[in-house]
């Protein structure tokens, strides 16, 4: 032990992780260029929020979940990822990021059978389903984060942040649906809109800004297709592989 740390009785196990929050190193980075090189080459013209998860997922040695209910898409021991892709014309110039955090439904989980009765109810309900799942997260792991990736292929251009998984006050904001019929969440401090909960559907999204320790990344070479005569060749295809069913 060196002389400047504190030894303490009862000293909580030191987290593992693999790199500090916010701070995600430049050799994950490649690999995920690495793997959208390889699905630009095969055809993809785009990726979906499943496919990112695998992507990432393979990027740090984790395990993807492929599962729709819960936030941890991405575990890895004792860390876990909430994993969120948003197409942009200009990753590089966005300043808030659109978080669709899946199905909330507090008709469902709460009983409110009239979201539109009453939009404080309805959003204090609507985050408390978002903190349930979070606190449903953190009973298996000691850390959550959610990793956003902005992107654009046709420019080849990216930006992934990442941030804690957080809990949200109910004090700390106000509600009130739009002409749309959308509740909406505002920062009873600043002002800003935060939230947006869509009664069809029961889409809750999370406006968050993008942080400065923001990585950006662009690949900086055009992509040739590979054909799919070639990668067929490359496996040895051979027509006696198809069994075919009659009746």
């Amino acid at each position: 032990m060196s002389s400047n740390e504190v030894k303490l009785r009862g000293k909580a196990k030191r987290r593992h992780e693999d790199y500090p929050l916010g701070e995600v190193p430049n050799d994950v980075l490649v690999e995920i260029a690495k793997q959208f090189v390889h699905r630009i080459a095969i055809g993809h013209a785009d990726i979906t929020g499943d496919d990112f998860g695998t992507i990432f997922a393979n990027a740090i040695d984790g395990m993807h979940r492929e599962s729709p209910l819960g936030i941890a898409d991405v575990p890895k021991e004792n860390c876990a990822w909430s994993v969120k892709t948003i197409k942009s014309k200009k990753p590089f110039n966005e300043k808030r990021a659109r978080l669709i955090s899946g199905r909330n439904s507090p008709d469902y989980s709460m009983g409110i059978s009239d979201p539109r009765e009453n939009a404080t109810a309805t959003g204090r309900a609507v985050l408390s389903i978002w903190n349930a799942r979070v606190n449903e997260a953190l009973d298996e792991f000691d850390d959550l984060r959610v990793i956003v990736c902005v992107r654009n292929f046709a420019t080849r251009q990216f930006m992934i942040f990442e941030e804690e998984a957080t809990r949200f006050s109910h004090a700390d904001y106000r509600w009130e649906f739009n002409k749309r019929g959308n509740l909406e969440g505002y920062d009873i401090a600043h002002g800003g809109h935060v939230f947006t909960w869509q009664p069809h559907g029961s889409q809750f999204t999370i406006i968050r800004k993008v942080p400065a320790h923001a990585r950006r990344f662009s690949i900086n070479q055009s992509i040739p297709l590979i054909q799919m005569e070639h990668i067929l060749n490359l496996t040895r295809f051979d027509v006696t592989w198809v069994t075919i069913e009659n009746g």
